[in-house]
């Protein structure tokens, strides 16, 4: 039940960001900085920060739930992995750094979750294991790619 709850938590985590991230993007002209400032950690610390926290606290649920194998040390260092892109971006959004260290660790951030989906639709298909969180990955990191495509070139250009 808790792995459900974190799951729903992220997505509803995420939607909100987007919600306000685009409003605040568009509150006075546009700006793509304001917006990716506001949007990028809570992002990263949403989807990364409690994604793995359920690694860490909760991992043989975690595990299980995603029809992976139970105990794995390369499931607890992924975890890890994923805090410490959460504790990057709020140390970099906290201390200032600015949008290149910003998207410097949204990148580094989207790139591992770009073959995570991958990774989770090989598994879906190749074992057969439709459990949700291969299914809905690939399709989610789609989306949120898609919606931060647009903020993330513009801001660029401004750079």
């Amino acid at each position: 039940m808790i792995i459900k709850i974190l799951d729903i938590l992220r997505m509803l985590i995420v939607s909100a960001v987007f919600f306000f991230g685009y409003r605040i993007g568009y509150a006075n002209g546009y700006d793509p900085i304001a917006q990716l400032h506001f949007m990028i950690p809570l992002i990263i610390v949403a989807i990364a920060g409690i994604s793995g926290f359920e690694g860490v606290m909760f991992a043989d649920k975690s595990a299980a739930a995603k029809g992976f194998e139970v105990g794995s040390n390369y499931q607890r260092q992924s975890s890890i992995a994923l805090l410490s892109y959460a504790v990057i971006a709020v140390i970099t959004w906290f201390t200032g750094w600015g949008i290149k260290a910003e998207l410097t660790i949204f990148f580094a951030f989207i790139f591992f979750f770009f073959f995570s989906g991958i990774n989770h639709a090989v598994d879906a298909v190749k074992r057969k294991n439709y459990r949700w969180q291969n299914i809905n990955r690939p399709f989610i990191t789609l989306l949120l790619i898609t919606g931060m495509i647009y903020p993330v070139v513009m801001a660029l250009k401004m750079l």
